[in-house]
């Protein structure tokens, strides 16, 4: 069968965030635009689709004070402080190991945080709004602007811009290989549809095609044999194999960010629907299947500590862990908010019958909570909606806050296991979207954004990767069409 070509301006690999920001952004400037999606239209938008897209913001045209701050703090735990200070000057000066390093360029991180108040102020021309409203942190650290209708709001109100400006969706179409020319240029990829085979699409390539928590191979590769305990957060998940990022390293392309670590959300594993996120555990106690607390469970606001317990959950015996709780918690306001599964509590009224219910020891948890109320000798500082410092006294580990005693029955208890929001590994961009190579230089006609786009390591700088997909999408694009007028101008 002859394979079938088809020409473009721009082709974009994946039909989320980041996908359609670019898609739109080079259709509005008049470019001719191809959309691949491996799913259905119906299920298009991939994870974003899916997530209540909280958004770092202090106000609907400025990020919060910590947001370049927190990107870079995040950059793993030993980086050469030599080349960072190097990095902090003029790239032409850069050496050839500060031009290598696998880790976003300074410059990336401050045209990330430049363009967050840009774009939103695009989206809103199509139609988004905006608002600051209730999330499932009961406590907080920073501020987040959520999309009205969430996640699927951006990509609705994004695909049928894309639609009414005529760009050219492919479902059922999964990109395969990237193709070069003889210089190493971008020109197209090989790409495979459903009942159709083999399709050359030729132009220059934008991928938004998520990480790869939906590839058991990859996860096992990069993440441990642990993984087997994680799924992703969303359905959305599933389709991101990382092909994206496979292909462009295959054609030199540098890797950066975290390949051995993940964006950890606790989650009730009793549910199917999405997010089925459990905020609730700084008021109670987490025990692992041994009937035994292995953390401290409120060791700040539940923004700030989340990600750090869940992956101490992910660390236990079969990856799971039990909130305990008592009556108690029911007086705290808005308590709900912090429960998003839609499974019913395990109760009882004793201990001794809760851990029956949940597999756990009878005398070890009866023995565990024993030691925590007696422990709980600060319960006059408690306040439910603020870092109280009602702390446990002569415990191991400590809880720092909120420490009420659980002695009300019914007791309560719901099982924990840690998501797999996206992957932290990815290709390294510059500041404009483009992929550099392992040398440092950029591959042409080659550009990444969202999930594909490595920027996280060791911990995860909350309400940002929405963002990331938006603005990378939309400043990928943007060169593109400068490219494009350049050309012309030239030519």
């Amino acid at each position: 069968m002859k394979r079938v070509n088809k020409s473009f301006d721009v082709v974009v690999v994946g039909c989320g965030v980041a996908g359609l920001s670019a898609a739109v952004t080079a259709a509005q400037a008049g470019l001719s635009v191809a959309v691949l999606e491996r799913t259905s239209k119906e299920e298009r938008g991939g994870q974003s689709r899916w997530t209540e897209a909280y958004l770092r913001m202090r106000a609907i045209d400025k990020v919060t004070e910590d947001f370049e701050t927190h990107l870079a703090e995040n950059l793993g735990p030993y980086v050469d402080p030599v080349l960072i200070q190097e990095m902090t000057g003029d790239s032409k000066d850069w050496s050839y190991a500060a031009k290598t390093l696998a880790l976003p360029e300074p410059t990336v991180i401050e045209s990330f945080s430049n363009n967050v108040a840009p774009t939103i102020g695009w989206l809103q021309s199509i139609g988004v709004k905006f608002d600051f409203l209730p999330t499932a942190f009961l406590t907080k650290t920073q501020p987040r602007l959520l999309p009205v209708g969430g996640g699927r709001a951006i990509v609705e109100a994004l695909a049928a811009e894309a639609e009414r400006l005529d760009v050219a969706f492919f479902y059922h179409t999964s990109a395969r290989r990237l193709i070069q020319d003889d210089l190493g240029k971008i020109v197209g990829l090989l790409a495979n549809s459903r009942g159709k085979g083999g399709i050359r699409f030729l132009g220059k390539v934008v991928l938004g095609s998520g990480g790869f928590e939906g590839n058991p191979e990859m996860l096992a590769k990069y993440l441990g044999p642990r993984s087997v305990y994680l799924r992703p957060i969303c359905p959305g998940g599933y389709a991101n194999r990382g092909e994206g990022i496979e292909m462009a390293l295959a054609t030199g392309a540098a890797p950066a960010g975290d390949f051995g670590s993940y964006h950890a959300e606790p989650i009730d594993p009793r549910s199917g629907i999405s997010e089925p996120c459990m905020f609730i555990f700084p008021y109670g106690v987490l025990v692992n299947k041994e009937g035994m607390r292995f953390t401290d469970e409120a060791p700040d606001t539940v923004d700030a500590c989340y990600e750090r317990i869940t992956r101490k959950i992910y660390e236990q015996s079969e990856g799971i862990a039990y909130v305990i709780l008592d009556q108690k918690v029911k007086a705290i306001p808005n308590y709900k908010l912090a429960i998003r599964t839609d499974q019913p509590p395990i109760e009882a009224d004793t201990i001794e019958s809760l851990a029956k219910k949940i597999g756990v020891a009878s005398s070890q948890l009866v023995k565990t909570l024993n030691q925590y109320n007696e422990s709980c000798q600060n319960m006059d500082r408690y306040k439910p909606l603020e870092l109280d410092g009602a702390n446990t006294e002569q415990l191991d580990p400590p809880k720092s806050n909120w420490a009420l005693a659980i002695d009300e029955g019914p007791f309560i208890a719901y099982p924990i296991i840690s998501a797999n929001v996206f992957t932290f590994g990815g290709l390294k961009i510059n500041a404009n979207g483009q992929v550099l190579s392992t040398d440092g230089e950029v591959i042409e006609n080659l550009y990444a954004a969202g999930e594909t786009v490595g920027m996280y390591y060791t911990n995860y700088t909350g309400a940002t990767s929405v963002l990331k997909g938006l603005v990378f999408g939309r400043l990928s694009s943007l060169h593109v069409v400068d490219q494009s007028a350049t050309s012309k101008i030239s030519g």
